[in-house]
């Protein structure tokens, strides 16, 4: 007959039979749960037996924006994970990278940092580190962003010319395996064309891609939109 599923309301209170109005708002469940069950002790019941559960949490939301199925904002529900989150959202659309950005308005992560970044990839299995994150407890305000995937064009003298999703990180001669690798008349002296998306310069990079493959040079990562050129040998 005590039995109640009340709303907290505005002010921050519940309606209990008996003991009437109750403030609750800034206490946890064990808090509330001797807090009804001292005033139910004090003047009607003896020795009551009060359990208080949470039954849905509507004050406290994160949002989900991007290439998921079902974007927007979404309750906190007890100890909320990502990985909870991003299946709620519907799973991933086509058009994402796989990767996630999880942004805390409140906090940091640590030395400041505001967001992390979570790679799902098919292509690569998931780090240690993005197994951890994937099991964070969101918090309220926390925006999970599902990242749109990201190419680079390889042209010239490739077997298969045309854009290529950035999957990992994808280097110049990772992106030449993708094109199917050069043509007979391929030169190993590769153009990258990378634009500042900020400023809109252009800086041209020049890699040997022979070197690469020997060990002698480092092969150079790739951002979103750089292009890659592969010129005509001169015989």
């Amino acid at each position: 007959d005590v039995s109640r599923i009340p709303t907290v309301q505005t002010d921050g209170s519940i309606s209990m039979p008996l003991i009437g109005v109750v403030q609750v708002a800034g206490l946890t469940v064990a808090e509330i749960q001797r807090k009804v069950t001292n005033l139910l002790a004090k003047d009607y019941l003896v020795d009551p037996q009060v359990e208080v559960k949470v039954r849905e949490y509507n004050s406290q939301y994160v949002s989900v924006v991007g290439e998921v199925n079902s974007p927007g904002r979404k309750p906190l529900r007890g100890r909320t994970r990502l990985i909870d989150l991003l299946s709620e959202a519907g799973g991933f659309k086509p058009t994402a990278s796989a990767e996630v950005m999880l942004t805390r308005m409140d906090e940091d992560f640590g030395g400041g940092q505001r967001s992390i970044t979570v790679r799902l990839s098919k292509s690569s299995s998931p780090t240690a580190q993005d197994l951890v994150n994937l099991e964070l407890p969101l918090k309220n305000g926390d925006i999970i962003t599902a990242l749109p995937k990201a190419f680079v064009t390889v042209d010239g003298e490739v077997a298969r010319p045309g854009r290529y999703a950035i999957e990992s990180d994808l280097t110049v001669t990772g992106a030449i395996s993708l094109a199917g690798g050069f043509t007979r008349f391929g030169s190993s002296d590769v153009k990258v064309r990378r634009t500042d998306p900020e400023t809109g310069k252009v800086t041209i990079l020049e890699v040997d891609v022979k070197s690469v493959r020997n060990g002698k040079k480092p092969d150079v990562p790739l951002l979103p939109n750089d292009v890659i050129s592969v010129s005509r040998r001169v015989f």
